[in-house]
């Protein structure tokens, strides 16, 4: 018996944070989840149940709620709502959409957690149950914080799972509303694509070199995901949406609408792909609490910084100034063998603002563009035609827009075609 009221039935399920068991809550009558939580130590036990009554702050219908927080034999104990369901790590074969679905899902209980000042800091398939009606709902916030509340790991415990971290994170930044996003990008990534954006590592000190570099493996299979999927996983902070617009974002290509595009991201060739069950285990068995590490000290890289262009100077001249000049840049990106990612950046060299721009190339032989997003764009045989979007009609001097692609191809040719830029 838990709190007097708490009354344990059977485990559920244990992992490296915890032991849950199936409970029932005698003073209500109803049966519960109860997680206790496997730190010790004054410091750590404060910690955790302070994080835990941040979390019983939430309530949402995509979040499982956390009813009451007690300590049993020097342990913190959560107790939340149970629900018969299953794991995310453990359902195979969802199509993009549906994934996109299950993330739009994540997302709104997400934002409303950032709204209440609530971090998670370790979101993973592991720590999503799908209920038998098919809602999906966030859980484990055993090592949420509330922002602005003193930190206790800030020294030197890095909390979270290594192959679904943030870069910055990686590198010894504290967790912020801006991971979180990311974490949700590498959760829905590796669903679809078996394999977590970095792959997976026994060691994790190694996992964390990987993700610090902030390069991410094109997705083979999210289809109309992959835009909104890349701009979660982006690997500047603040190049990437909020968790509402991530929402947003999601929801639309659940249901095959236009995308808020996404942010260049680096990209790396394909790799080899490991079993579901390799793959889920391993991440989650690399779950890093690791006291005395300081992931900044191990890792190195720091975090990029943007240089402001200089300011413009005024011109003496009474020669009105030259017409926009509209160019394009066709780049391929990662590859894999039946297709690759590109991107075709549009740029305005004159000196005057374009108020809408119209791009057309013609693609290689047996290669068809199969996903894009940044505008609008019709096929016709091998000729490519794209208008932009309504977020980015407009380009101002000197500045530039992006639009990516996928490309499915049926040879191995990966050359640039020539792109054509008018002004509309």
């Amino acid at each position: 018996m838990i709190a007097g009221r708490y009354r344990l039935v059977s485990l559920i399920g244990r992992g490296a944070m915890g032991v849950v068991w199936l409970a029932h809550d005698d003073r209500l009558d109803r049966r519960v989840a109860v997680k206790q939580l496997l730190v010790d130590g004054e410091d750590a036990v404060a910690r955790a149940m302070r994080e835990g009554r941040n979390a019983g702050r939430l309530r949402h219908p995509n979040a499982v709620a956390v009813f009451d927080v007690a300590e049993h034999d020097g342990r913190p104990c959560l107790v939340m709502e149970y629900l018969p369901s299953r794991s995310l790590a453990g359902i195979a074969g969802l199509r993009p959409r549906e994934v996109a679905a299950i993330g739009a899902q994540l997302a709104a209980a997400l934002a409303a957690a950032h709204d209440a000042g609530i971090v998670h800091r370790d979101i993973k398939p592991d720590n999503v149950l799908i209920t038998d009606d098919g809602t999906a709902k966030i859980t484990d916030f055993g090592i949420s914080r509330a922002e602005g509340e003193a930190a206790v790991t800030a020294t030197g415990v890095l909390a979270g799972t290594p192959a679904y971290l943030a870069p910055e994170v990686a590198r010894g930044r504290e967790a912020d509303k801006r991971s979180d996003v990311y974490s949700l990008g590498a959760t829905l990534y590796a669903v679809l694509e078996g394999s977590p954006p970095f792959g997976v590592e026994e060691n994790a000190i190694a996992m964390l070199h990987k993700v610090a570099g902030g390069t991410v493996t094109p997705p083979e299979r999210a289809g109309e995901l992959t835009g909104a999927l890349l701009w979660l996983l982006h690997a500047d902070p603040a190049a990437r949406p909020s968790m509402t617009a991530a929402r947003e974002a999601l929801a639309a290509a659940a249901e095959g609408r236009a995308m808020a595009p996404p942010s260049p991201t680096l990209l790396l060739p394909a790799r080899r792909r490991l079993s579901r069950r390799t793959i889920f285990a391993g991440a989650g068995g690399a779950a890093l609490v690791a006291a005395g590490v300081v992931a900044g000290s191990l890792i190195g890289g720091p975090d990029s910084t943007g240089s402001a262009a200089p300011p413009a100077t005024a011109s003496t001249s009474s020669t009105p100034p030259p017409a926009p000049a509209c160019t394009a840049r066709f780049t391929v990106g990662g590859s894999w063998p039946d297709g690759y990612q590109s991107a075709v950046t549009v740029r305005n060299e004159g000196a005057r603002t374009i108020t809408g721009w119209e791009l057309s190339w013609t693609m290689p032989d047996g290669h068809r563009v199969d996903n894009l997003w940044g505008g609008q764009f019709t096929q016709t045989g091998s000729a490519v035609t794209v208008t932009n979007a309504d977020y980015n009609v407009t380009i101002p001097a000197g500045g530039s827009v992006e639009v990516g692609m996928t490309v499915r191809a049926s040879t191995g040719t990966r050359d640039a075609p020539e792109v054509s830029c008018r002004e509309q």
